[in-house]
């Protein structure tokens, strides 16, 4: 019983990690108190990582403070009873891990930034927005531009971008708003499966070399199934006719923003070179990209095209001038998300080291078999977040085969968009349309995602199995 009972509470939390092998021995913590605190810990932190829009708390701070807490308790038990080692070649080896993604995912928030701050995609919106497109009409671009920019940026800035083009053309229907938001929401998770680009998950799966980068695309078609089913109902709860006129004027493309894009574009050609032909890991092809945009940024600075027009800002004299400046938008990267990745796949990793790892091995893909397992994973990223729960999955790896691979990768891709808390992309748009877009509006419409979510696994299974 108390062996069941720890393996339905791995499940509820994604706590399976690596156990460095280098450690050489390892004590079975699970039915120690040192297990359990460390189980209490990690739970208390996430519950406040999911109350986050309640408390007004940046989830990376309760999972910071849980990955601290977990391997002081491992490192003290490993310490007392003579191995003061093994607990650090462990949490080194899940650092180094860490760090890669890491230096990856800040290249590529930093040229996002970039082409924010070059109004790239604020020209995007306008034209939308200008169009004069009927509300119907504008559900299906906002979905379909929101599924196939995902793979190349991310779900998260993807969503944030159409949203603000349906709720400029939308402000008279809030009705149209909702379901856009979940439309964007699904559209935007859908895409991001099917690109190692698209997610941080199938970045993960990337870098850890299960999946090569072209075979990702074969997922291509589960997830339009994913995306055009749940969209193709919805539309007939969409309001008819057209929006008011907007006066907005078109909001130009600054000097080099075009540019950047091409060089973004460049920096994932570098990356997957690096990994295809060089052998080499795609953070350091991410890092070469960054030198690109550094060195058209001084471009920029030097041509004068960069520089900020102070000439209606008080104190202008008093201000330095320092025009595009690169480290800047490092700056503002998402520094929360990058902490609370650290947070997690650290605290998750000590979980692992306790010895959870083999118990909920054994019983997710002994007993439960590879194809319920991977889509109890994509379930559970609804719940919690996918990025711990594909972390587990990857450190755990499971013998099976490389279609069951790719069926985990879309389910932890595509899952997180049955409830609005499951995805990042659905957490940003309940504060961005606060009012309109609520947890209980996707939730009456979770049934048609869902049969979106089965649709998409049927189809994998039966062009990819």
């Amino acid at each position: 019983m108390k062996q069941l009972l720890f393996i339905l509470l791995a499940m509820l939390v994604p706590s399976i990690a690596f156990a460095s092998d280098a450690a050489h021995q390892t004590i079975d913590l699970t039915s120690h108190w040192v297990g359990y605190a460390a189980i209490v810990i990690f739970v208390l932190a996430y519950t406040l990582v999911i109350l986050e829009e309640q408390l007004h708390l940046r989830k990376s701070k309760p999972v910071l403070l849980a990955a601290g807490l977990i391997w002081i308790l491992i490192a003290w038990y490993y310490g007392a009873h003579g191995m003061p080692h093994a607990a650090e070649v462990a949490i080194r080896h899940n650092f180094l891990e860490y760090t890669e993604l890491f230096f990856f995912l800040l290249v590529a928030m930093t040229y996002i930034n970039a082409m924010l701050e070059r109004d790239v995609f604020d020209a995007l919106r306008d034209w939308l927005v200008m169009k004069g497109f009927s509300y119907k009409a504008l559900f299906w671009l906002t979905g379909i531009l929101a599924f196939f920019i995902s793979p190349i940026a991310d779900n998260l800035t993807t969503a944030l971008i159409m949203c603000a083009v349906v709720l400029a053309v939308g402000k008279d229907e809030p009705k149209f708003i909702a379901i856009s938001c979940i439309n964007i929401v699904v559209g935007a998770n859908a895409g991001g499966a099917f690109s190692p680009f698209g997610d941080i998950t199938t970045l993960m799966v990337w870098q850890k070399g299960i999946i090569q980068f072209q075979e990702f695309f074969v997922l291509f078609i589960p997830s339009v199934v994913n995306f055009v089913i749940p969209a193709a109902i919805m539309q007939f709860a969409i309001p008819k006719g057209n929006p008011t006129a907007q006066s907005s004027e078109m909001t130009p493309i600054k000097h080099g923003g075009l540019v950047i894009v091409v060089l973004f574009i460049l920096t994932i050609i570098t990356a997957v070179s690096f990994h295809n032909f060089l052998h080499l890991p795609p953070v350091f092809g991410m890092m070469l990209g960054l030198a690109y945009l550094k060195f058209f940024g001084y471009y920029i600075r030097k041509s004068g095209q960069g520089e900020i027009d102070k000439s209606d800002m008080p104190n202008a004299h008093a201000i330095e001038d320092e025009g595009f400046d690169i480290f800047d938008k490092i700056a503002k990267a998402e520094w929360d998300t990058l902490f609370f990745f650290y947070g997690v796949i650290l605290a998750v990793g000590g979980l692992g080291f306790i010895g959870y790892l083999g118990m909920t091995s054994e019983f997710m893909y002994g007993e439960l078999g590879a194809t319920n397992a991977n889509i109890l994973v994509g379930i559970l990223s609804a719940i919690v977040d996918n990025i711990p729960v594909m972390f587990a999955v990857l450190t755990m790896n499971p013998d099976m085969s490389h279609t069951q691979w790719l069926l985990v990768t879309l389910t932890a891709g595509v899952g997180g968009s049955l409830l609005s808390i499951g995805s990042a992309a659905g957490v940003a748009l309940m504060g961005q349309a606060r009012g309109y877009y609520t947890f209980f509006s996707h939730l009456k419409w979770m049934p048609v995602i869902a049969l979106g979510y089965a649709a998409s696994i049927y189809v994998h299974l039966l062009i990819n199995g």
